[in-house]
């Protein structure tokens, strides 16, 4: 039986005291239990707090498993299967993966992703996901989303506030859809055309970089992270994967990309780090890892396991107080033991994983490595930290929901309007015999090439899918389109191979163009990607250019060998990749803005001259670095 009531008489002290923490207890119960499921209260919510404060206090209630998952990103495709894991696991962030779980509209994009994170607000301490993407030149992802040049045609422009403005507009399109993190800028200097994702940099020198960094980042990140215009941006990819040697790549298949930088430090620094440095400066939030490997004289080391260029340098030197992401199943590569693998990275210094699927298994073997000693919770608490504090920054605890009030505005003329200055600011001239160029608008025109009427092939990779696709997924202008808008007086006859009677006409146009593709398969001898005009449009610009006055308008990536073409060209453009207003294309085309864009690489004469670059000792290039002709 129970205690007698003179017992319980006796003892009143102590049956008040129990009663009391019983309320207590209660009472506690009921503040911290919050909508949603979690059971979440303290410092770390009150938003009147310093950041570091928060993040503490969040830190100090969280278990390792928690943490760990915190520094883990899954694909969308790995965890529709079983969304209740980013609950369940604490998984910290979700990224698209190159197509998939693509919609059509900002509202559809944010109810997926508050889907998720309402399933991510159901842990125990109802932590926020944060969603990324690679809107690299734009929200690509989007159908109706306005697409900018790719960095190699804004670094020809060179006009970094014109690349803050892109950059700012891509944010607002990005956030008004939900969409939390970029994966951009790049900030790396493209030492070789032959590679894949030389469109992605902004040109062969250092200086453009630095000088664009601080600004784009700005436009991306804005004045309050916070803000529904606002994303994280990321620098990548660290560092010195646009120096990789030809052929170096462990990859199958890939030539340059994924390769070994193989300079001295110096070199290094001068040209691959010091771009980074502007971004770190910037305030950049995150900083991804690159997949290649440096040697610096001792044999290649991935970036990934780099604790020197990642921890000593990056985070240390640089003063970099963002996270690092690894890229796409890169600590993978560091090792066939996972184990291994993980642990090295993590103890390198990066902060969060790109799983990408696998994240049940990352989660297991990382926290096996703390359990036995070989990850330090010191080193685990700085990763987590960095992450939170971005978290934080971007409101993600205040409003972890989607603000789509920005949705009226993608797509919007006020925002087409700078990607077509963009686009125009981008064309760079490279021969114009007799002043050919600007044409007067009433003239009658025959256009041909497999640029001219291709969405696809001027917006390039990154767009829509992660290689990118001729027919174009997104909307926007073509080449064409645009030419008839800027001059609806010519007298225009469209022929893609230049089958049909020229006839007549006054000049031609002849619009070359690569397909579409990103890293890797983008490798020139990787594929088919080879740098080089087809067969289909070097007939088109042998029949127009014999028979009228022509001008031949590259769309590229990159330098293509253009030289064997020559023979009849009155004009040359570098029209680059120009993105979804080609309008631009046309506008100094008909002289309703100059032609004042200069090389941001080095145009060679032929591929194998490739590597070439301002200041080699031997330097004899088709166009040198910085070359454009005005009108």
């Amino acid at each position: 039986m129970g205690a007698s009531l003179p017992a319980l008489v006796r003892r009143p002290a102590v049956l008040w005291s129990a009663l009391a923490v019983a309320l207590a207890a209660a009472v506690v119960t009921v503040l911290i239990v919050v909508p949603g499921g979690s059971s979440a209260d303290g410092d770390y919510r009150d938003a009147d707090l310093p950041t570091a404060d928060r993040v503490a206090d969040l830190l100090g209630r969280m278990t390792m498993e928690e943490k760990v998952g915190q520094m883990t990103q899954a694909t969308v495709a790995a965890v529709d299967p079983a969304p209740a894991d980013l609950a369940d696991l604490g998984i910290g962030s979700l990224l698209n993966g190159g197509s998939e779980a693509l919609r059509d509209t900002p509202e559809a994009w944010a109810e997926m992703i508050d889907g998720y994170q309402r399933q991510a607000l159901e842990s125990r301490l109802g932590i926020p996901i944060v969603y990324g993407i690679d809107a690299v030149h734009g929200n690509a992802g989007l159908p109706g989303a306005v697409i900018f040049p790719h960095n190699i045609g804004l670094g020809a422009a060179h006009d970094p506030d014109l690349a803050g403005r892109a950059a700012a507009i891509t944010a607002a399109e990005t956030r008004a859809a939900g969409i939390h993190w970029t994966f951009a800028p790049c900030v790396c200097v493209a030492r070789d055309s032959r590679w894949g994702r030389t469109y992605e940099s902004y040109g062969e020198d250092p200086g453009i970089a630095i000088e664009y960094a601080p600004a784009v980042v700005a436009g991306y990140q804005g004045e309050d992270l916070a803000a529904n215009t606002s994303v994280l941006a990321t620098a990548k990819h660290y560092v010195g994967d646009g120096g990789t040697g030809y052929g170096t790549s462990t990859t199958d298949s890939y030539q340059l990309d994924q390769g070994v930088v193989a300079i001295g430090e110096e070199e290094l620094r001068a040209i691959h780090l010091a771009p980074f440095q502007a971004a770190v400066d910037a305030g950049v939030g995150s900083v991804m890892a690159s997949f290649s490997s440096v040697d610096l004289g001792e044999g290649p080391l991935k970036t990934h396991a780099d604790e020197y260029l990642l921890t000593d340098v990056l985070k240390g030197e640089l003063g970099f107080e963002g996270f690092v992401i690894s890229d796409w199943q890169g600590v993978d590569q560091i090792s066939s033991d996972y184990a291994e693998a993980v642990r090295t990275a993590i103890n390198a210094g990066v902060d969060m994983v790109m799983v990408p699927f696998e994240y049940q298994k990352f989660i297991d073997t990382l926290l096996a490595e703390v359990e036995a000693g070989r990850v330090s919770e010191e080193r685990i608490d700085d990763a987590v930290s960095r992450i939170l504090t971005q978290k934080f920054a971007l409101g993600l605890f205040e409003q972890p929901y989607a603000d789509t009030s920005g949705a009226a505005d993608v797509g919007s003329d006020a925002h087409r309007a700078v990607a077509r200055e963009a686009a125009a600011a981008s064309q760079v001239l490279l021969r114009n015999e007799g002043d050919l160029l600007p044409l007067t608008g009433d003239e009658s025109i025959y256009v041909a090439g497999s640029g001219a009427d291709a969405l696809g092939r001027q917006l390039g990779g990154w767009s829509g899918t992660w290689q990118g696709t001729v027919q174009a997924v997104n909307e926007g202008t073509s080449i064409l389109a645009g030419i008839e808008e800027v001059a609806p007086g010519a007298a225009i006859t469209y022929s893609e191979d230049a089958s049909e009677p020229i006839g007549a006409a006054d000049v031609g146009i002849v619009v070359v163009a690569e397909d579409p593709y990103a890293e890797g398969v983008g490798d020139a001898g990787a594929g088919t990607h080879d740098m080089k005009v087809s067969e289909e449009d070097a007939a088109a610009i042998a029949t127009v250019c014999a028979a009228v006055d022509c001008v031949v308008i590259v769309v590229s990536g990159r330098p293509i060998e253009i030289e064997p073409h020559l023979e009849g060209v009155d004009a040359l453009v570098a029209a680059w990749l120009p993105g979804s207003e080609g309008a631009g294309v046309a506008d100094p085309l008909f002289g309703a803005t100059p032609y004042g864009g200069t090389l941001p690489v080095t145009w060679p004469k032929l591929v194998e001259d490739e590597p070439v670059n301002v200041g080699d000792a031997e330097y004899d290039p088709l166009f040198p670095y910085g070359f454009g002709l005005t009108t």
